[in-house]
């Protein structure tokens, strides 16, 4: 990632209370976010998983696409918006349910890539969808999605407040002490709660593998808001890199490194993010690429390796048993959790099978690696057990 000097960095709502928390700041996606406070990514990974973190995510990219004008027919405004988003996409957004998140991706002609996205059907207002994006391509995707909107509906960007994740399988008892209504929420559900007289949009959702919920806050409480969690003993602030290393763990792909404009969902091992009813109708971006590999294997398959030694990082060439190379790492680093070295990477499909004994190219040396299923850490995700 580009450095960006520190004049032309961006701050969140919450930049006060992490210099107070000692946070140590780097620059990341244009913004001065912090990479870890005075315990150090270990213990704060470690408690995540634990208890409950509270990250900053502001960086992000929340907003609001909503029609010009509606009918006042809740489906019929439903339908509607989602003809505008779903040319975009290969998800199912006319199928949502009000209050249902769908993980989708934003596809180019190609069948790439251009992000990895959430769009939800408001609970509350026909027509209307809550859409979050990530950082690093937040500007582009906005552009994207308002032109293809034209005059039929609005984009209206939310990335001014502060966006906080807690996540952790005491998440829900601590958020659920503040906004009692939140424990009827389950994963990939949202929806709005009144706090100190402001509306949070709070969804069940994150991307640690764990149990937790993203909650888009005002600026005006960001700071009060996230005083009060860290004043419960079962919470603790978390940096970027225990961020990275659980979604690492989670088998999470982060979108400019285990995705990109040229690798298709099937090839990013997310062909579920390929919704059924789109792929009978082939109406989605790169639809004839990406229908060809799921029926006949994509020419490289995201896996998830095991790595004996030193962390394979982004870059790594990844080599079959006699040293040749086929493939390269896309994420890689030590799993506090397992104890390990793990790394996500691209190989071709002769290699993909579970147990495949490979090797990484780690300074110079190679070093054995394994195929192994992911995630590497079990997802601890709620799911409602009725149909929602």
């Amino acid at each position: 990632m580009a450095q960006t000097s520190a004049e032309t960095l961006k701050t969140t709502p919450l930049y006060e209370q992490h210099i107070a928390a000692g946070g140590r700041m780097v620059p990341f996606g244009g913004y001065s976010l912090p990479v870890q406070y005075a315990s150090g990514i270990m213990a704060e990974h470690k408690w995540t998983r634990e208890h409950a973190g509270l990250f900053d995510v502001s960086h992000m990219g929340p907003s609001f696409l909503e029609l010009s004008t509606r009918t006042g027919d809740a489906e019929a405004d439903h339908a509607a918006i989602a003809v505008v988003i779903e040319p975009l996409i290969c998800g199912d957004i006319a199928g949502l349910k009000p209050g249902q998140i769908r993980y989708t991706l934003l596809l180019n002609a190609q069948g790439g890539t251009m992000d990895d996205l959430m769009v939800a059907r408001s609970p509350r207002f026909p027509g209307s969808l809550y859409i979050v994006v990530n950082a690093g391509t937040k500007d582009a995707d906005f552009a994207h999605i308002a032109e293809a909107a034209g005059d039929r509906a609005k984009l209206t960007r939310a990335d001014d407040g502060a966006l906080l994740a807690l996540q952790g399988p005491e998440a829900v008892d601590v958020l659920a002490a503040l906004l009692p209504g939140v424990v009827e929420l389950g994963f990939m559900q949202y929806g709005p709660f009144d706090w100190n007289g402001q509306t949070l949009i709070i969804s069940r959702s994150g991307y640690t593998g764990e149990d937790g919920f993203e909650i888009l806050s005002p600026a005006s409480i960001a700071k009060a808001l996230w005083d009060t969690l860290l004043a419960d003993e079962r919470v603790k602030p978390i940096g970027l890199g225990a961020r990275d290393s659980l979604r690492l763990e989670a088998g999470l792909p982060l979108y400019g490194h285990d995705l990109n404009e040229t690798i298709s969902p099937i090839e990013a091992d997310l062909g579920f993010a390929v919704s059924k009813r789109r792929r009978e109708a082939a109406d989605f971006p790169g639809a004839a690429r990406i229908l060809a590999e799921r029926e006949n294997g994509p020419a490289r398959k995201r896996v998830g390796l095991v790595v004996e030694g030193a962390p394979a990082r982004e870059g790594a060439e990844i080599l079959d048993g006699a040293g040749a190379v086929i493939g390269v790492v896309t994420s890689g680093g030590f799993a506090p959790s397992l104890g390990k070295a793990i790394a996500l990477g691209f190989v071709p499909p002769a290699h993909v099978a579970v147990g495949t004994r490979l090797q990484v190219s780690v300074r110079g040396r190679a070093q054995a690696a394994e195929v192994v299923p992911t995630p590497f850490v079990p997802h601890r995700y709620f799911r409602k057990t009725t149909s929602s």
